[in-house]
């Protein structure tokens, strides 16, 4: 029997905080230890869990497999689970009865997930556990910590809608430095002089590319099946704005990534308004402060990377203050 590749799918790596609603079951072990918890677990392991903040975003990713040979589906969640194998089950059971095509699952009782996201290709883990995130990005890994908020339109469309801020998301926090360092004057100048060299790569560029290569296969599969209407669409969402756009569309150009649908270079514009209009299943930046105000509304992820995430010197936090008087590069 040859082994299962993992190497050229799209492999979401999940906890099942982000998937499921646990705070019942956080209260019972909190409160009252492992070993209640477990009790509690198998007691209750027919009881499908409640639904997570990320379940929208996966129900529809999983449902893009649609166009795929069922025997070679492109799109692969994984579950990487703090649980212990026998308390894991009412998450596999609420799994399946939900029907969600998610078939493996890693359960290791207390220990960090982090270790095993290269192993499986993984190129988003997503998890409602703050350590977690923060261990696996310190690795290099691709992680985002998703808060608490509202699930909303889970069967109005068949629509997919995921945006992406870019500095310190899909490209690495080099622009925002220079901001952060020299302000908005040192910014725009630094991005002119570079407008038509890509930017480094950040912590979801990969999942960026694997989300337009599934985009690529939907245009295709549109061609042989008219009536099929493609399901995916993707937003950047950033403070930029003329002429540090340029930037962002050449760094696409140049990796290959040419499905992007919208681009909204807002300039300081707060990204709430826009957003909620918008109304993306998932929405990832790495400034707390724009996730915090989105998500009540929206499933919001904080990517944890960079300059942005570092903890201030008085010195610097003064700096930051004369800064963010004229606008966020991000």
């Amino acid at each position: 029997m040859s082994g299962y590749n993992l190497d050229q799918k799209l492999v979401i790596g999940l906890a099942s905080s982000a998937l499921f609603n646990l705070e019942k079951s956080d209260k019972v072990f909190r409160k009252k230890g492992e070993l209640a918890y477990r009790k509690y677990q198998s007691k209750n392991e027919t009881i499908p869990l409640e639904m997570g903040v990320a379940f929208p975003f996966i129900q529809r990713l999983l449902s893009i497999n649609d166009i795929f040979p069922a025997d070679k589906p492109f799109v692969e969640v994984i579950l990487l689970s703090r649980n212990d194998p026998n308390t894991g089950l009412r998450v596999m059971n609420s799994i399946e009865y939900y029907g969600l095509d998610i078939k493996r699952a890693i359960f290791l009782q207390g220990r960090t997930p982090y270790k095993y996201i290269d192993a499986l290709n993984i190129s988003l883990f997503l998890s409602a556990n703050e350590i977690d995130v923060n261990q696996a990005i310190t690795a290099g890994y691709p992680a985002g910590l998703i808060l608490k908020g509202q699930i909303f339109d889970i069967d109005h469309d068949e629509e997919l809608r995921i945006a992406f801020d870019f500095d310190g998301v899909i490209a690495d926090d080099s622009s925002e430095q220079v901001y952060k360092k020299g302000g908005l004057n040192a910014f725009i100048e630094n991005e002119n002089k570079l407008a038509s060299q890509p930017a480094n790569i950040g912590p979801l560029y990969k999942l960026l590319k694997k989300l337009s290569t599934l985009q690529n296969a939907e245009l295709k599969y549109q061609l042989e099946n008219p009536t099929y209407n493609s399901r995916l669409r993707i937003s950047i969402v950033t403070a930029r704005n003329a002429p540090a756009h340029k930037r962002v569309i050449n760094s696409l150009r140049s990796w290959g990534i040419d499905t992007v649908n919208e681009a909204f270079f807002l300039g300081g514009i707060e990204k709430r308004k826009v957003l909620e209009i918008l109304k993306p299943h998932i929405f990832f930046d790495d400034q707390v402060t724009h996730v915090e105000k989105t998500a009540n509304s929206i499933a919001s992820v904080h990517i944890p990377f960079g300059i942005a995430n570092k903890k201030l010197d008085s010195d610097e936090q003064s700096n930051e203050v004369e800064n963010n008087q004229t606008t966020e590069v991000n």
